[in-house]
């Protein structure tokens, strides 16, 4: 039976969409854009604190389910520039060790609420 997670440490959502979905021993992780959970405010700096706050995002919604970035299997990374790609790729691999997950980054005309970078998780329990 799917479960809807809802936690304090993630954004709550900017549309009709849950945080994250478990169903069985997946979980699924909606797009995290960089926005700060607990001012609901969009995080402006720069694209590597952006994408800083978008990883903080996933870890939670991770660990409120009791899992790690161990479990992560699949990611996609949407920029509004891929010039970004490098500094965001290099943001993002920092939150994983061992096996990277599987990924792709594609360049987006544009991105809820303006912003440059959005990521979705997709994790299993083992």
């Amino acid at each position: 039976m799917k479960q809807a997670i809802h936690i304090k440490n993630a954004p709550k959502p900017v549309g009709s969409y849950s945080q994250a979905i478990l169903q069985g021993n997946m979980l699924f992780i909606s797009g995290q854009i960089p926005m700060d959970p607990f001012t609901n405010q969009l995080i402006k700096g720069s694209i590597e604190e952006q994408a800083k706050q978008v990883m903080e995002n996933i870890m939670a919604l991770l660990d409120a389910v009791g899992l790690n970035e161990t479990h992560v299997i699949k990611c996609s990374i949407f920029l509004t520039d891929m010039n970004n790609f490098s500094k965001v790729d290099a943001i993002y691999s920092r939150y994983f060790s061992g096996v990277f997950p599987a990924r792709e980054t594609v360049e987006v005309a544009g991105l809820p609420k303006g912003v440059d970078v959005e990521i979705s998780a997709i994790a299993v329990k083992e």
